[in-house]
């Protein structure tokens, strides 16, 4: 070989070494990105998790929704799918009802109508005070990041909470406030939170301006109780409010609601409900390390169990304070994120199907993140922290990427 024949190749192969290391492949994925990738990191993988191209995969960003998909995961390992969340019920002597909350995230109106209907079987013929315990949480603190907004996403949490602690009613033109759903009587709370709102349909949560969100949690549990304990005919009259269960109440009855972990997960995954998500959250943790429920346990649970699941225990790849996205101190690698969906794989169901993928969006100001499989079944991750919103021209790319993959994939016969 002539010399200048192996200078050449010798420098074709120093080039192509250097473009073929992980470090320099991922350094030119970023340059091919620069245009719509500011601040922010992609990962795309093959169905065996090897990586096909990625952008700042180890750097930590703020992953707002996307983090759902790791609560999720988390409560499928604590809990299991089959997982029932239960409210127990109390009665004395002088027929008041106790409820104590265990964390359900979905005791909604029509639960409670099945409750009641139980209730009457266990021959609960009266019900006068109603009284909500919240003993079983201790939260010094509502979610860190929720706004004060009466969007139903900065709802509260706590022991007990009815319809995602968010109120649904309408105002019609001589400003008369009604419930906007039939399974939900009209309550004094609806029409105390309704007062100013024009003609129209609103859904808002019951903390929209400053409250004390366990008292005002308990009173909307109460009312709820009580107007359709009203509708079913059942007699009885008294207070209502917060009172623990006193030490001669008898257990009547322990409700496990209608709806599986499974059915709970695809809903706070669909709709990106932060209530729902946090519950689940917290509850996990209680379950885990007995209760009450407090962050601290929810934090640790999700840390350990994750850690014990994908491999990830740093807290610089994996940082959570709450499950559903809204603190901005929550961060994760989008190789965190990965590792994830790699375990998530058997759930990948529960997801929403748009834009050609089982998807999860998370979303805040600055913030616009895309976490799950292309529709080849590959898992992505697409986090932004930036002003610009280029998401889907990023997942675009992916879809393209991934398809230009599985054409170098060898054939079976």
């Amino acid at each position: 070989m002539k010399k200048g024949s192996f200078s050449a190749l010798l420098s074709f192969l120093v080039v192509f070494l250097f473009i073929c290391s992980p470090r320099q492949a991922a350094l030119a994925s970023c340059l091919s990105f620069s245009d719509v990738i500011k601040n922010g990191s992609y990962i795309v993988a093959d169905l065996n998790g090897q990586i096909i191209s990625s952008c700042n995969p180890d750097k930590p960003f703020i992953p707002a929704s996307i983090v759902k998909i790791q609560t999720a995961l988390a409560a499928f390992h604590i809990l299991g799918r089959d997982f029932r969340f239960q409210t127990a019920f109390y009665a004395d002597q002088q027929s008041n009802l106790y409820i104590k909350g265990y964390g359900d995230p979905f005791l909604v109106s029509e639960e409670i109508d099945i409750i009641l209907d139980r209730l009457l079987e266990r021959e609960i013929k009266t019900i006068n005070g109603i009284y909500i315990d919240n003993g079983l949480f201790d939260l010094h603190g509502q979610v860190p990041g929720l706004g004060k907004s009466d969007n139903p996403y900065d709802s509260p949490v706590g022991a007990l909470g009815v319809n995602f602690n968010t109120i649904n009613f309408k105002v019609d033109g001589r400003g008369k406030i009604i419930s906007a759903e039939p399974q939900t009587p009209t309550l004094p709370l609806m029409k105390e939170l309704g007062k100013g709102f024009r003609e129209g349909e609103y859904r808002v949560n019951i903390c929209k301006e400053a409250c004390h969100p366990e008292a005002q949690s308990a009173r909307y549990a109460a009312e709820l109780f009580r107007e359709l304990q009203r509708r079913k005919a059942i007699p009885g009259h008294g207070r209502v409010g917060v009172r623990e269960v006193p030490e001669d109440a008898r257990l009547i009855y322990i409700h496990r609601n209608t709806r599986s972990l499974d059915e709970v997960v695809y809903s706070f995954l669909k709709y990106s409900n932060n209530f729902v998500a946090n519950q689940v959250y917290l509850v996990s943790g209680a379950e885990k390390s007995g209760y009450p429920a407090t962050w601290q346990k929810a934090d640790m649970a999700a840390q350990e169990t994750l850690a014990d699941m994908i491999g990830v225990r740093s807290a610089d790849k994996i940082h959570m304070e709450e499950g559903s996205g809204l603190s901005r101190q929550n961060s994760m690698t989008a190789q965190a994120m990965m590792q994830t969906l790699l375990a998530f794989r058997p759930f990948m169901q529960l997801m929403q199907e748009k834009k050609g993928a089982n998807i999860k969006s998370g979303t805040l100001k600055d913030v616009y993140n895309y976490a799950g499989y292309l529709n080849d079944g590959k898992p992505f991750v697409i986090m932004l922290n930036q002003e610009k919103n280029t998401r889907d021209t990023i997942l675009k790319r992916l879809q393209k990427i991934s398809a230009v993959n599985n054409e170098y994939l060898p054939q079976s016969d």
